[in-house]
């Protein structure tokens, strides 16, 4: 997978996604990262990306002449994605859907957000990471391209590790426990050390039926509603 990202602040990248496995992919070549800066297409000495809103308003807003020729100037197929407040949730679903992709080009706002005739311009596809308002979309892009890249081909070691997590079959992920067996008066369940793999992934199911319906029962709804089709 090749990622492009657009942003007045280049430094920031990799960031965290350059350790662990996501470090790793990088340096193997399982997806690449190249980073614009929206500055280099700005027309003053200034690197002005930004100017007043429109009809008033706090704040500043990126302008669509800078940003335009800093997206005619790189942007070359795939997905176009912008970072987002008022974006479509960012899902695991929608995760999955992006680790197919062979291009993504990630545009990161800053101030109040960018200009709309550019996102009307080149069918931009808005995304958001949660119902709260970041400084920027850097760390948006970030957090999104980790759970995208963990999903790519040969990141993770095993296979199987993501069959089980929160959110497959709209379920949040079971209580998880290693050794020791005995901390501090506090046991590991029964039936995780009993051998019995049938019991196991029944007690494990249960265990996520009742969390999911507990924390978040807008998801159990989901589930229920996939077992009735």
């Amino acid at each position: 997978m090749k990622v492009k990202v657009l942003t007045i602040f280049p430094e920031i990248f990799p960031g965290f996604l350059g350790y662990s496995l996501t470090g790793r992919a990088l340096n193997e070549g399982i997806w690449s990262l190249e980073t614009v800066n929206i500055r280099d297409y700005a027309f003053d000495k200034h690197g002005s990306v930004d100017d007043t809103p429109c009809g008033g308003g706090a704040g500043m807003v990126m302008r669509p002449d800078v940003l335009g020729a800093a997206l005619k100037a790189n942007y070359q197929g795939g997905r176009l994605i912008y970072m987002s407040p008022r974006g479509e949730p960012l899902t695991q679903e929608k995760v999955k859907e992006l680790s197919c992709e062979e291009n993504l080009t990630i545009v990161c706002g800053r101030f109040e957000g960018i200009d709309q005739r550019v996102i009307d311009a080149f069918n931009i596809e808005e995304l958001s990471i949660g119902d709260y308002v970041l400084t920027g979309g850097e760390q948006a892009a970030q957090i999104m391209l980790d759970a995208v890249v963990r999903l790519l081909p040969g990141v993770l070691g095993n296979a199987d590790s993501t069959a089980d997590e929160s959110f497959e079959d709209n379920l949040l992920e079971h209580p998880q426990y290693t050794r020791p067996v005995d901390w501090e008066g506090r046991l590991v369940p029964e039936v995780l050390m009993s051998g019995h793999h049938k019991k196991i992934a029944e007690w494990q199911k249960e265990q996520a039926i009742e969390i999911t319906k507990r924390r978040r029962p807008d998801l159990m709804k989901k589930y229920l509603d996939s077992k009735r089709v």
